[in-house]
């Protein structure tokens, strides 16, 4: 069984993110620990850095709403076909947090460098763009390798400090089911370590059968498990949870305001309860 492989609660899972964290969050389609978020948010985590890979949406936009975040570094904040994310709206507006702009790419690309343990990754893409203008790590540099001029982009390595996110299952050795979801594997690959919460435990080995192995993260990458019954609602779980339609709709009515995004904390966050 691994450091940190434990039937505590979700607020404990929590208290083991330190305020000030780099934290690597999903998109909402690949698996977004909604359990671990609002329990950050009850234990009021100060300054975080988060890295959407490549995209984030309600998770960061919760986080940012309730003043957890000082930087926040990804390729798009979106709520979908809800609307613009009315928070992280506000806090672009006012300048309540640092935004990182960057393009899908260039997001995986930094984290493959951090993986490799190389100091960038080249890409060009991004050539001749305003994000390219306006990002404050990329470098144009020359091809090495060229006769000719040949600009290409260097990507800073991102190395996160926790790669944050749900899962259908883990073992008692400590390895977690993602199935097809390779930016988690990126995520995890990349971080300092991976902290997951997971709908159940196998009390088999998930290496047990080749159907099940070839999409398990070795508990290796692993530095905290968290059951946490369906642990992505509202959001979508590629594991059979559809989005919370109703909530939804209704948390975008909320957070138009201040006072009401204030009461959306008091009724669906501050006391964590969540539809079996």
């Amino acid at each position: 069984m691994p450091i940190g492989f434990e039937d505590g609660s979700i607020d404990e899972f929590a208290m083991a993110i330190p305020d000030g964290a780099k934290v690597a969050i999903p998109a909402d389609y690949a698996g977004v620990s909604m359990a671990a978020t609002r329990a950050l948010i009850r234990r009021r985590v100060k300054n975080l850095h988060l890295v959407g890979v490549p995209t984030s949406g309600l998770q960061a936009e919760l986080l940012i709403g309730a003043g957890c975040v000082k930087t926040f570094e990804s390729s798009a904040l979106t709520l979908g076909e809800y609307g613009p994310a009315p928070r992280f709206t506000k806090a672009v507006r006012e300048g309540t947090i640092q935004l990182v702009d960057a393009t899908c790419p260039a997001i995986h690309a930094g984290l493959q460098a951090s993986q490799k343990g190389i100091p960038f990754m080249p890409l060009r893409g991004i050539l001749g763009s305003d994000v390219l203008k306006n990002h404050p790590g990329w470098k144009v540099i020359q091809n090495p390798f060229a006769n000719n001029k040949d600009p290409i982009v260097a990507i800073p390595a991102i190395q996160p400090d926790i790669a944050l996110f749900h899962a259908p299952l883990a073992d008692r050795e400590g390895n977690v089911w993602i199935g097809r979801k390779r930016e988690l594997v990126n995520m995890s690959h990349a971080a300092k370590t991976a902290f997951v919460t997971v709908d159940a435990i196998s009390e088999t080995s998930l290496f047990e059968t080749e159907e099940k192995a070839a999409g398990v993260l070795p508990a290796l990458y692993v530095g905290k498990i968290c059951v946490a019954p369906n642990g992505s609602w509202p959001l979508p779980f590629w594991n059979g949870a559809e989005v919370d339609d109703a909530h939804m709709r209704r948390y975008m009515e909320m957070a138009k305001s201040d006072t009401g995004f204030q009461n959306y904390l008091d009724q669906f966050v501050m006391q964590e309860s969540v539809p079996a």
